[in-house]
């Protein structure tokens, strides 16, 4: 199974969410859900790109995820070092692993990331 993680800032339009999208799926394949902040997962951008997807919502915690990439004001605020990856991880549940590095949008609102597993859906 293969997860798109999303984090992004608020404000952050569908387009930009789109586009990190896009870019992960170019290299990974196509998603099978999308995941990201609990806080997050009703923002509006998020679930039309949902919808326009036919993709389900996984609202997952991220704090104590080891991440490929880090940043430390992300950390900071979220005890992850990647938003974008560490969704993904947890949601595409135990085994997982980052397929596709955090991508960022063009405007820098918003970055995704792939995560897979080899198992059934967690």
């Amino acid at each position: 199974m293969r997860v798109a993680g999303l984090g992004f800032r608020k404000g952050a339009s569908l387009a930009a969410l789109e586009a990190a999208l896009a870019a992960v799926e170019a290299q990974g394949g196509r998603a099978g859900a999308l995941a990201t902040l609990p806080a997050k997962a009703e923002d509006p951008a998020l679930t039309e790109l949902a919808r326009r997807n036919g993709l389900q919502i996984r609202a997952v915690e991220v704090a104590g995820i080891a991440t490929p990439t880090r940043s430390s004001r992300i950390e900071a605020l979220h005890g992850a070092g990647s938003v974008a990856e560490a969704a993904a991880l947890a949601a595409a549940g135990p085994g997982a692993i980052i397929t596709v590095a955090r991508i960022s949008a063009p405007d820098g609102m918003a970055t995704c990331a792939m995560a897979a597993t080899q198992g059934p859906h967690p």
